[in-house]
């Protein structure tokens, strides 16, 4: 749905964005969506062709040199940051792909309802689930369900979106929290299996192995296509990292495709800028 004013192709409805991506598993590919930091970043996953831009506060940490667990910490507001990364760098630059905002549902200081209609009003086809609590676990994850900074205020957040008619494509890292995700209508469950390895401030060891990373991503799927098997599922993180590693994913569960943050955006620059760099400085004077 292009834009009246402009002919661009922000925003989209939420079934518009179901659509298109319906359109790509039809063509017998997967659905690459990328998280962008910053306005480059977009301009450039758009080029390659992603069917989907995320764009979440971690996006700045990484962008700037630090890990992107950064963005689960109190280093700055998260829902103001992703907004100011989409109204000043990546909606403007990005012309016809969805863009997709990471909210913190928990955040107790936003009414929620108040708060995503300024999402969609800013020209966001959706929103993801970041920071997200699902990936905290042990006594930390205990205390934050206890004093009201659940994981359910992150599913509250989706229901809301789902009645808003936002998009939504959320992490999970438990089949039952993808049930629940489900059925607060969310239309793409991200299976979230750890920090993603690699890189210069990348995780060294993945939390878990490929094989591990497979069995939780089909046990996510398997528990929501009892219930809505018109869902879309994806995968992410741990030692799912490069093309090869996605293949292995596509081949062994029934994602139908893959979320890369550092795996797309940090790594393209890592190496790219090292070795544009190193050939600027072989050169010799005559």
């Amino acid at each position: 749905m292009p834009n009246p004013w402009t002919g661009k192709g922000n925003p989209y409805t939420k079934q518009e964005v179901r659509d298109r991506l319906q359109a790509t598993l039809d063509q017998n590919r997967a659905i690459i969506a990328a998280g962008a930091g910053t306005g480059i970043s977009a301009k450039f996953i758009e080029k390659g062709g992603a069917d989907l831009i995320i764009i979440y506060n971690s996006g700045r940490f990484r962008m700037s040199g630090h890990g992107s667990t950064a963005g689960l910490m109190a280093y700055g507001d998260a829902n103001a940051v992703a907004m100011e990364i989409g109204e000043f760098e990546v909606l403007p630059v990005v012309e016809e792909i969805p863009v997709i905002c990471g909210v913190h549902g928990s955040d107790p200081r936003r009414r929620m309802w108040h708060f995503l209609g300024q999402v969609k009003d800013m020209g966001f086809s959706g929103v993801n689930n970041f920071p997200t609590h699902s990936i905290v676990d042990g006594h930390f994850r205990n205390v934050l369900e206890e004093t009201g900074m659940s994981f359910q205020k992150e599913v509250e957040m989706v229901g809301l979106a789902t009645k808003m008619d936002l998009f939504s494509i959320v992490y999970v890292a438990k089949p039952e929290e993808a049930v629940q995700m489900a059925d607060a209508g969310a239309d793409a469950i991200i299976a979230h299996v750890g920090t993603t390895v690699g890189g210069s401030i990348g995780v060294v060891n993945a939390t878990v192995d490929m094989d591990s990373a497979v069995e939780q991503t089909q046990a996510i799927i398997d528990a929501v296509k009892k219930s809505n098997p018109d869902t879309f599922f994806l995968a992410h993180g741990g030692p799912v990292n490069t093309p090869d590693d996605v293949r292995i994913i596509l081949d062994r569960t029934d994602a139908h495709g893959f979320v890369g943050a550092s795996s797309i955006e940090r790594m393209g620059v890592e190496q790219s800028l090292t070795d544009l760099t190193k050939r600027f400085k072989s050169l010799t004077l005559k």
